[in-house]
């Protein structure tokens, strides 16, 4: 009996240790987890859908986009967003497609400090060739110095990965990330001049809900750096041309909307076209673009000037069918043009999955840019 007693004060002292162990492990997990914050799907369905309340400011026509000044955050909105997409080349001719993707999302509408801060920050980036990709994402929490935008001079970064400028400007600037496989470091200059896309930057995205952001666009950008695509070799020196955009609003997906379809297309040395397809549930497709020169002519289309028709669907490793072949005929400027990927094992299972990477076109124009596909 007093054998017994024992073997149960022993297993009761056991079982304390490793509940006073577990909690010490909670408090510690509740302490450090924000800076590698993993929203699961209801999370993400809540942080990039437009919220029922109005806590956040909305997109709304009548307001003009500014610059420099639109370059900062704009914390009393939910979401902002960057896009930085280049198609290099080395000196042998070997074609590299490379993407930058930077989110700020809030929680909601106050500005906590410290760990307790509701910005969250989503970054991402890719290089890919005809038959590789390199991938990787960083999370983090705003209010603890990890992530964040300064002005001025313009800097933006997360972790050890940064978008630098000398002014408030993000150009000329340098692109530089290190990731424990790869890495890269761009300087990037304009080469025309910015793009202030739909009404004075207002975009609308849905025919009847106000689901809206603002934009702004860099569409001729000359890059020019290297690319470290293993450990063991030295760095690829590239250079070619890029494309950016940045957005910020509240809402990025209205109820009931499936996903949307984006290319982004250089037809020639001096014009851009830029195409989006929002698409809903039990509606038509919203769809709109714009076409840019490199002397600042810009020329806004509509659901009328476009036709854009998804021409072949691929089922990818994971199951998803993808169409990954498109069909853009905008017949009052002449172009009819098919579009196919470089490499079609880039669907990207981040925070936002989607599939994104280079495309090419054949037609009118034997053009080069970026497709992004979300909601399949």
């Amino acid at each position: 009996m007093a054998v017994l007693n024992k073997r149960l004060v022993k297993l009761l002292v056991v079982t304390t240790v490793l509940a006073v162990i577990a909690l010490i492990g909670s408090l510690l997990y509740a302490i450090f987890a924000p800076t590698q914050y993993q929203p699961d799907d209801n999370d993400l369905d809540s942080l990039f859908a437009s919220q029922s309340q109005k806590v956040f400011e909305s997109a709304l026509p009548g307001k003009s986009v500014v610059l420099p000044a639109d370059f900062a955050m704009h914390p009393d909105y939910q979401h902002e967003w960057w896009h930085f997409f280049a198609n290099v080349k080395d000196t042998h001719g070997n074609e590299y497609g490379v993407q930058w993707n930077y989110f700020r999302i809030a929680r909601d509408d106050l500005e906590h400090p410290g760990w307790d801060n509701s910005q969250l920050y989503f970054s991402h980036v890719v290089i890919s060739t005809r038959d590789h990709v390199w991938r990787e994402q960083r999370m983090a929490r705003g209010g603890i110095g990890l992530a964040g935008l300064n002005a001025k001079p313009f800097r933006m970064w997360i972790d050890n990965w940064s978008w630098s400028a000398k002014d408030e400007n993000p150009f000329p600037g340098r692109l530089s990330v290190n990731t424990d496989s790869f890495a890269l470091s761009l300087k990037m200059e304009q080469t025309g001049q910015y793009v202030i896309p739909g009404e004075q930057g207002y975009q609308a995205k849905h025919n009847l809900m106000p689901v809206a952001s603002y934009n702004i666009q860099a569409p001729f950008i000359k890059v020019r750096g290297s690319l470290k695509l293993s450990n063991n070799m030295p760095p690829v020196a590239v250079e070619g041309t890029a494309w950016m955009s940045k957005e910020w609003g509240s809402g990025l997906l209205a109820e009931g909307q499936r996903g949307w379809d984006w290319f982004v297309l250089d037809l020639d040395q001096d014009t851009t076209l830029t195409v989006s397809r929002f698409r809903h549930n039990l509606q038509l497709p919203y769809v709109f673009g714009t076409l840019s020169t490199r002397n600042g002519r810009v020329i806004t289309l509509n659901e009328s000037d476009v036709m854009i028709t998804p021409l072949h669907m691929m089922s990818l490793a994971n199951g998803k069918l993808v169409p990954l072949q498109w069909n853009i005929s905008i017949p009052s400027q002449n172009i009819n043009i098919t579009t196919s990927v470089l490499n079609q094992h880039l669907w990207l299972p981040f925070a936002l999955p989607y599939w994104q990477g280079p495309i090419y076109s054949f037609g009118t124009h034997r053009a080069h840019g970026f497709m992004q596909l979300t909601g399949y």
